[in-house]
């Protein structure tokens, strides 16, 4: 599978100093991380500037104790902040060229965020099914994130809706296994890097050039995954018609 937006191993090659955590006007000039968003932003992911790790393990927001260092937006104001405009994301890469940029779901697209481990085997059995899956990424932390289409609004108000699974960025904790990203939400969008000195980021391993689908094409695979990742006994996933 490719591990890059568009293929090219050359622009993963100029993010990689920029991972690392390079200088502002260093970081400015590379180029890659701000095609990266822009990428993004074309797809439909609307976007807004997040904080970004510091020395020893902490946040730039310098909130101390902050509970999600480095994974937060930086305004409260960031589900009206959220953009795809050109322009203004252009704007905030080149002036805050150390900021992380999370995209805001349940406009557009919703997120399915698993384990790591059972996220790759969701991944390889879905390809292998030759099921459409749209673009993935993965969180060095330990997580893999499914990019869909939103089901946040549906038409028939007598829809079956797994309201158990809907995960919003204060309640992250409560939800190890799958996290559904929805209306309220949202996650951080590559290229991003996490605290700590090991290089950690997040990343596309299938980039926003791909199609979003329909969640639920997806997430009975997933849910099996994740029940034997947990080492509970999968069962039918109880979708009503």
């Amino acid at each position: 599978m490719s591990a890059e937006f568009g293929g090219p191993m050359s622009l993963r090659g100029k993010l990689t100093q920029w991972l690392r955590g390079r200088g502002p006007e260093q970081a400015a000039d590379e180029g890659g991380r701000e095609a990266l968003l822009l990428a993004a932003a074309r797809a439909g992911l609307p976007l807004a500037p997040a904080a970004h790790p510091a020395p020893g393990y902490r946040c730039s927001c310098d909130r101390v104790g902050c509970p999600t260092p480095a994974r937060h937006p930086v305004s409260f104001a960031w589900q009206t902040q959220s953009t795809t405009d050109r322009s203004q994301i252009e704007r905030w890469a080149r002036h805050q060229p150390q900021a992380n940029f999370i995209t805001a779901t349940g406009m557009v697209h919703d997120v399915l965020d698993v384990p790591l481990e059972a996220g790759r085997e969701a991944l390889e059995r879905l390809e292998s099914q030759g099921v459409d899956v749209g673009p993935v990424a993965q969180s060095d932390d330990g997580r893999m994130l499914f990019f869909t289409l939103t089901r946040g609004t549906p038409e028939d108000e007598d829809e079956w809706w797994p309201c158990e699974l809907d995960c919003h960025p204060e309640t992250m904790d409560e939800h190890p296994g799958l996290r559904w990203h929805c209306r309220g939400s949202y996650v951080l969008v590559p290229p991003a890097r996490l605290p700590g000195d090991d290089g950690e980021s997040v990343h596309w391993l299938r980039g926003p050039e791909h199609a979003l689908p329909d969640p639920l094409t997806l997430l009975e695979t997933l849910t099996d995954a994740c029940a034997r990742h947990t080492g509970q006994d999968p069962a039918p996933w109880p979708l009503r018609h």
